[in-house]
């Protein structure tokens, strides 16, 4: 990403009231979807994919793809990727040595998508990286003929993959580390000779993105069933050829100005975001309404109208990637706001509860951390320096608190450009 950023960044109080209506990038989950998807479908023209994200993630997605022998032709200008392949072969590259920096959707989902090859595949990332856990996918894989492995033995990347293709059969994977781990498993099964059957062993954490998975595997034409709560059958081969693809405005991308407008009792409209999205992200807008917002929803977009806040106990393990945000209106709220359920963000791109835990109480909140959330109880708001842990949520969360609390400064504003370049710029419309 070519964007300059300072190394902090002193979020300016709004003070009027605020009536705003904000377009937000593509969805990111939805563009790695859809990029793997494409490069593996091989329609005979390409697929070309309308409202991609720019970002870090997406862009570490797409390099890793070139690598791997795919044709990606990219119009960043109107936000469209095209997708297509030179060759015959599900990988067109033997081998290939793969930088996944921070993403963890692109480290998980190319860990699956090079199985389908026949060579060595290496893929490693940043530090963090190298602490988040992936021997659940590699365990699976290994059930289906695959060599994977954690070239440490800690069960982390970076990871080593001697590939001879995947027939298919019947796999067991854990999902209460990641859903991003089944997800995997769902996007390679039309690929393979027989298909998949692929049994959760226990829980499952984030499952609105196995919905988002099914539904888009769907769209490429895909045979998905569910015999079992518990279970999904793949069948081989896709009916027919996707040569376009639309993506949806980022709903986590969404919460931040949806929650700027419960924070400052303004009036923001998110558009072209649909009620009937394929992203579990959107129901943040439902937890603001328990709180005191009044909410709109129709076809060009979400409206909320913030009101007087109160605090609230809700389970946002189907919605994790927002719980940094409710973290920032909870300190806003008359009571203190518990947040459950959700132990598994401690694997993300930081600690995200002890992360959140020890901002929050900067700025003047009291906070009490469990091993699956917190509890939020606001007190006396003041400014602060808030280091953001190389995390973008983290940045982004925090801001809103800067909305009406004079003196919040974000270190390393930067890292924002994982998923959303622009966040500043569109942050500073609100005014």
């Amino acid at each position: 990403m070519s964007e300059h950023y300072p190394e902090t960044l002193e979020i300016q109080p709004i003070t009027g009231p605020v009536t705003a209506s904000v377009s937000v990038p593509g969805s990111k989950s939805i563009t790695n979807r859809a990029l793997v998807l494409a490069a593996l479908a091989k329609a005979k023209d390409g697929c070309r994919l309308h409202g991609a994200l720019r970002s870090e993630d997406t862009e570490v997605m797409i390099d890793c793809l070139r690598k791997l022998g795919f044709r990606l032709e990219v119009d960043w200008e109107h936000s469209e990727i095209s997708v297509g392949s030179p060759s015959h072969r599900l990988i067109p590259e033997a081998s290939a040595d793969l930088f996944a920096a921070n993403s963890g959707t692109s480290m998980r989902f190319l860990c699956a998508m090079v199985s389908l090859g026949k060579g060595r595949y290496r893929l490693d990332g940043v530090s963090r990286m190298r602490e988040r856990p992936i021997e659940d996918l590699l365990a699976a894989l290994r059930q289906l003929g695959v060599d994977a492995r954690s070239e440490t033995g800690n069960g982390c990347p970076p990871v080593t993959i001697d590939a001879k293709g995947i027939a298919g059969g019947s796999v067991a994977i854990r999902g209460d580390v990641s859903s991003q781990f089944l997800s995997a498993l769902m996007m390679i099964a039309p690929f393979t000779t027989e298909g998949l059957t692929i049994r959760l062993a226990g829980s499952l954490v984030s499952e609105p993105y196995i919905v988002m998975t099914r539904k888009m595997l769907e769209s490429w034409g895909a045979t998905v069933e569910q015999p079992t709560a518990d279970s999904y059958k793949i069948s081989p081969g896709l009916d027919g050829e996707r040569e376009q693809y639309a993506i949806e405005p980022d709903a986590s991308a969404a919460s931040y100005f949806l929650a700027a407008a419960a924070i400052l009792q303004g009036q923001v409209t998110v558009l072209d975001l649909p009620e009937q999205s394929l992203q579990g992200d959107v129901d943040f807008v439902d937890i603001l309404g328990q709180m005191g917002c009044r909410i709109e929803k129709c076809s060009s977009g979400i409206t909320v109208h913030g009101r007087p806040l109160r605090g609230v106990e809700v389970d946002m393990n189907a919605i994790s990637d927002t719980v940094m945000t409710l973290g920032a209106v909870a300190c806003f709220a008359d009571g203190p706001t518990t947040i459950r359920n959700v132990g598994h963000i401690r694997h993300k791109e930081t600690d995200r509860i002890t992360a959140l835990a020890n901002e929050l109480r900067k700025v003047g909140a009291s906070v009490e951390e469990f091993a699956d959330g917190l509890k939020i109880t606001p007190g006396p708001l003041r400014g602060a320096i808030i280091d953001t842990y190389n995390d973008h949520r983290m940045a982004m969360s925090m801001a809103l608190v800067g909305l009406r609390v004079p003196g919040v400064v974000i270190r390393n504003p930067g890292c924002v450009a994982k998923t959303y370049p622009d966040f500043w710029r569109d942050l500073a419309k609100l005014k």
